[in-house]
């Protein structure tokens, strides 16, 4: 979108109506749906006397990072380098990054970022990082606060729990610039299982496996304070375990189809409401029972299943891809959408869509109340 685009949308801001002038397409974020699902895992956390630290490769934003904070939170994660410089730059001051930084480059900018953030942490998951982490840091004069990333069956990162484990833990422990804080785990593979039993079985022996290595660290004096994990699909098994200090979860701010699935798997619904949506218009009707929208490929993840259309097209009616600019609307018969006919639709999988776009486009209701920039996009190392 371009910065006449922005700044027309600006001019709007507070308009009645205003909402529906958005330049298309554009990523919609609901304030009043967003607010209350930044509230509801705040008072879940706390009433389950976890810390919440979420993900902030969800929403790459600042403003949201702070209104997180600002709730409750710790601080946030990130899974990039990238994010985590963007997210000092506005001022978040306890990052944990949660993927191991192993390149030269990457470890020189980690050294920088430690001089300006004072709670950073980062996750190791190889003795051979240990050492060269070991060595930056000595050379930097500055101990850098490290948590041991613990594989429990993703397999994407970390150490095998147990003697590997163990091992370096130990390591980290005799380096005289590395301090070790605690563990991390991410059962990413299990947020999605539909079916809540077989999840929630899933989730709590991943669980115990994480607490099996924090009692292992804990019984050789070593510090294991910090345990982090957990997401959006096992918020509500993972207390349970009474292993972690603080909860991962990052999609609840949004929800998108893929969660919304998953919610229905027990029969029940999430308390976090959809509040992440595709704005577009309709820019061709020619032919019955068909429309096309400027949301294409370039608009929406692909990852997953086509959007769900929410709002402006007849019941009955779905969207399907129809090239990197267009979106194709299947209508049923008889029913017609006029050109620049507004829709919305629900992102399939919220956090790679939330990178393609510059700005949240902030509404209440048919009004335009604010725009948000999303600082961190697009910073893939």
């Amino acid at each position: 979108m371009t910065a006449e685009a922005v700044k027309a949308a600006k001019a709007a801001i507070g308009l009645p109506g205003s909402r529906a002038a958005i330049p298309t397409p554009a990523l919609i974020l609901d304030l009043d749906a967003f607010e209350r699902n930044v509230a509801r895992m705040a008072e879940h956390c706390k009433v389950n006397g976890l810390g919440i630290r979420p993900h902030a490769k969800t929403h790459k934003s600042v403003t949201i990072a702070k209104a997180q904070i600002a709730a409750g939170a710790l601080g946030v994660c990130c899974a990039k380098l990238g994010e985590a410089e963007a997210m000092a730059e506005g001022g978040i001051e306890s990052i944990l990054i949660t993927s191991p930084v192993v390149t030269a480059q990457g470890i020189e900018r980690l050294m920088a970022l430690n001089t300006r953030v004072p709670e950073l942490m980062v996750v190791i998951d190889n003795p051979e990082n240990v050492r060269t982490l070991a060595a930056a840091t000595s050379e930097a004069g500055r101990t850098l606060k490290v948590l041991i990333d613990l594989d429990v069956g993703l397999h994407r990162t970390g150490i095998r729990p147990g003697e590997d484990a163990t091992e370096l833990a130990e390591l980290i422990d005799a380096a005289e610039f590395l301090e070790l804080r605690g563990l991390q785990a991410y059962a990413g593979h299990l947020m999605h299982i539909h079916d809540f039993a077989e999840r929630r079985e899933k989730s709590l022996a991943a669980m115990k496996v994480l607490g099996e290595q924090r009692d292992i660290l804990k019984a050789k004096g070593m510090c294991c304070d910090i345990v982090s994990g957990g997401g959006t699909g096992s918020y509500n098994i993972d207390p349970e375990a009474k292993v972690l200090t603080e909860l991962q979860g990052g999609s609840y701010i949004f929800m998108d189809k893929q969660y919304n699935d998953v919610a229905l798997g027990n029969g029940a619904s999430f308390p976090f409401e959809t509040s992440l949506f595709v704005q577009m218009s309709v820019v061709s009707n020619n032919t019955k029972n068909l429309a096309t929208t400027d949301a294409g490929f370039k608009s929406f993840s692909t990852d997953a299943e086509p959007p769900v259309l929410f709002s402006g097209a007849p019941e009955g009616a779905s969207f399907f891809f129809f090239g990197d600019e267009q979106g194709g609307i299947l209508l049923p018969d008889g029913a017609r959408l006029p050109l620049g006919s507004v829709l919305t639709a629900v992102t399939p999988h919220c956090d790679p869509t939330v990178n393609l776009y510059d700005n949240y486009y902030v509404v209440k209701e048919d009004r335009l109340v604010d725009i948000w920039p999303i600082e961190a996009r697009g910073k893939s190392a």
